[in-house]
């Protein structure tokens, strides 16, 4: 008896999910890269067919610009207070949109002058002539914006480079993402691709766009990050205008008002919730004035935001990754003998009781005792942390700001001009405020950047139409043109000409 023939059928195994949606980010990451490579070669080949932008089509893109702003200013600020969980309206409108405003506004006024060839003076030996200087766009310029004050650094640096006459590529930060989303679509609207143009998308997105062979490339960000776009832009050997921030100190004299120096710090410090590259990092206060500077910060803080830190001015911290980043600071800081204050409207919760998954408002704080040896004076803090080092000497404040990497910003606090001079003199970093703090930033006519570690280049005002330009040179002889009696064969001729001209130089 034959046995009977039994069938087996084959069952596939399951779809493996983790690797289709591997696959299905590899090619959405494969097309963002290939978008992004079309929107540079498009740019680029615009530049070269274009080199020099007519200052009239320069100034209606500047203009364009403005009618963006204008007509979308409450869509540009509900969505940076989407991705940040908390942030105001007004507070947006004055560090992002106010501030571009005021940027675009003096490059409209200013753009005519800036663009006109500037003459130079004529050495005799190269007389009978004429010389001048004329700018040109540089090409293609690439902008990386952090997520702190996403409009403005993004939009800040695209000003001098349209007023200089480039095209520009725009890259947000990826931790905004709901205004990098609505900047893509109304970006298109009042600019051609070959113009301006956006792209956003992934870290792998971010690599790709510094490593393109722009004509200068703008980052801003962290100075651990910021080395690594320097060598990805170094391949192509493109120029780089990097804001890192760092450590910015602020220094307060024996003469110095506590009540109004502290009111002015805790603005600086506590805006956008110290997220500011160039907020206040540490404090140098002269050794015994430790309790009153704390009993003028605290009434300061608590007047600037009632509440704190549950007031709508007051930001949030971005996500719960920063947050977890300052708790990790502050808990190390305490472990090594640091003593950590806490300031707070009464009853509100402590910093270790708050869910970062929250509103994550953090409270305000300051640090004493704080050590060279501690992440909360070897990070940039950003957050509404602020370490403070008592100092015995006036002679100390240079020394121990010097033992740092240079900074962004530096803020002194005090009546005499001769301590005021004396430590400009034997510091150096990226700018100053006097008496104040920020607002040498917010100042159209300064430049912005910063030095060493804190970066290097700068923009704004007529600053960033000269980084953004290609400053060509131009000779003219005249017609009797002395040079050609230098030229060879020499002889007794040239010696006495040769005598002649170093007599005039």
């Amino acid at each position: 008896m034959k046995s009977p023939h039994r069938h087996v059928h084959s069952i596939d195994p399951p779809p493996d999910r983790s690797a289709i949606r591997a696959m299905r980010k590899q090619k959405e990451g494969d097309m963002e890269l290939a978008a992004l490579r079309a929107a540079f070669d498009l740019q680029y080949q615009a530049s070269r067919a274009q080199p020099q932008v007519p200052e009239a089509l320069r100034r209606e893109r500047l203009l364009r610009l403005g009618q963006l702003l204008d007509q979308h200013g409450t869509a540009l600020e509900e969505a940076i207070a989407q991705d940040y969980g908390v942030r105001s309206a007004r507070l947006t409108q004055l560090t992002d949109i106010f501030t571009t405003r005021a940027l675009l506004a003096r490059a409209l006024r200013q753009l005519h002058g800036w663009c006109k060839p500037q003459k130079v003076r004529t050495p005799l030996y190269l007389q009978p002539g004429r010389a001048w200087v004329m700018p040109q766009p540089l090409g293609v310029v690439g902008v990386m914006a952090p997520w702190n004050y996403p409009l403005q650094l993004l939009l800040a640096p695209a000003i001098g480079a349209l007023a200089a006459g480039n095209r520009v590529l725009l890259k947000p930060s990826e931790h905004a993402p709901r205004l990098a989303q609505l900047l893509a679509e109304l970006v298109p609207v009042f600019f051609k691709p070959e113009e301006m143009a956006l792209v956003h998308g992934s870290t792998a997105m971010a690599v790709a766009f510094a490593s393109l062979p722009f004509d200068h490339l703008v980052f801003t960000g962290s100075t651990e990050t910021g080395r690594k776009i320097a060598l990805a832009a170094a391949h192509n050997l493109t120029p780089t205008t990097l804001e890192l921030g760092g450590k910015s100190p602020c220094v307060i004299e024996l003469d110095a008002d506590i009540a109004e120096a502290a009111i002015r710090i805790a603005h600086g410090k506590l805006l956008n919730a110290g997220q500011t590259c160039v907020a206040p990092d540490y404090l140098l206060l002269p050794r015994g004035m430790e309790q009153a500077f704390e009993t003028a910060y605290r009434d300061a803080a608590l007047t600037l935001y009632p509440g704190l830190p549950e007031h709508p001015d007051y930001a949030s911290v971005i996500s719960p990754t920063q947050w977890a980043r300052l708790c990790s600071m502050l808990k190390q800081a305490e472990q090594m003998g640091a003593r950590i204050k806490e300031i707070a409207a009464p009853e509100s919760p402590s910093i270790w009781g708050l869910s970062p998954h929250g509103a994550r408002q953090m409270p305000a704080v300051l640090a004493y005792g704080v050590t060279p040896e501690m992440r909360l004076m070897q990070e940039e803090i950003f957050g509404p942390v602020l370490p403070i080092v008592s100092y015995d000497r006036a002679s100390d404040v240079p020394q121990i700001i010097r033992s740092l990497p240079r900074p962004l910003a530096l803020y002194w606090f005090g009546r005499s001009e001769q301590a005021r001079d004396a430590l400009l003199e034997q510091t150096v970093s990226g700018g100053v405020t006097i008496n104040e703090t920020l607002l040498h930033v917010a100042h159209p006519n300064l430049p912005f950047g910063g030095v060493g570690a804190s970066g290097w280049g700068a923009y704004h005002g007529r600053w960033g139409f000269e980084r953004f330009s290609h400053h060509r040179a131009v000779y003219q002889p005249g017609r009797w043109f002395m040079g050609q009696w230098l030229r060879p064969p020499f002889g007794e001729r040239f010696d006495r000409l040769m005598q002649s001209l170093r007599k005039w130089l």
